[in-house]
């Protein structure tokens, strides 16, 4: 059984579905992409997981657990990690404090030692408020927050958006690192060749469907793909 299994979801926000009818796994320790152009649905889907999607149907099993019966908060503690695209840390709160207001850690004084050790750009900057940090430093905030919890899966909204290439590349570089803490990545990214380079496999949405899925490196090579949906060569 995968971690993760999503069959035949459906849902949005009004009464018009944004998703409709999404099949998608991910196996432990396994990053998987979630592609596909502007509005066809990679965000919404992301956010129907966390249950922030208001009307939302089908199946979303989450290791041995019905996630479609369990409040947001509920899936955090099942497991779940997330870091959405913005407001993903407390601007006016500092370094630290932003890891130990996270709930539901028995062990927080040594999870917090934990993440500044991981992190060790922020362990530099630790009595600093995080809206003066960088943009990476920022992002690097927002893991180590959601890492706090020990996910089994982590939730990605667009990471590296408004980042600059090298801010990119260190991003890129700590959702690489996730499978060797014994977690899984789900991410949504618009930067999907570099998302899909460091991926076992992906998903290309279109329309609220799922019209490609396989190993990411049979999507990079598919040159439909490439110029529909990746930017091209």
């Amino acid at each position: 059984m995968s971690l993760l299994e999503v069959t035949g979801v459906t849902g949005g926000y009004s009464e018009v579905d944004i998703l409709r009818g999404i099949d998608l796994r991910v196996e432990e320790r396994e990053i998987v992409t979630v592609a596909g152009t502007n509005g066809a649905g990679k965000s919404t889907l992301i956010k129907a997981m966390m249950g922030l999607v208001p009307r939302c149907r089908g199946r979303m099993a989450f290791a041995g657990h019905d996630l479609l019966r369990l409040a947001p908060e509920d899936r955090v503690a099942v497991g779940i990690g997330y870091v959405p695209q913005v407001a993903n840390v407390f601007g006016g709160l500092t370094v630290l404090d932003n890891l130990r207001v996270v709930e539901r850690v028995p062990d927080r004084k040594a999870r917090t030692a934990e993440m500044l050790e991981r992190f060790p750009a922020l362990a530099e900057r630790r009595h600093i408020r995080a809206r003066l940090l960088s943009g990476g430093e920022r992002q690097q905030l927002a893991f180590a927050r959601a890492l706090m919890s020990r996910p089994k899966l982590l939730l990605l909204d667009e990471p590296t958006a408004a980042l600059s290439p090298n801010l990119m590349g260190q991003v890129f570089g700590v959702i690489q690192s996730m499978p060797a803490l014994a977690t899984a990545v789900l991410l949504v990214e618009q930067r999907a060749r570099q998302s899909l380079e460091i991926s076992g496999r992906g998903y290309i949405l279109d329309g609220g469907r799922v019209v490609l899925e396989g190993d990411a490196r049979a999507l990079l090579a598919d040159e439909r793909m490439a110029q529909l949906y990746l930017g091209g060569a």
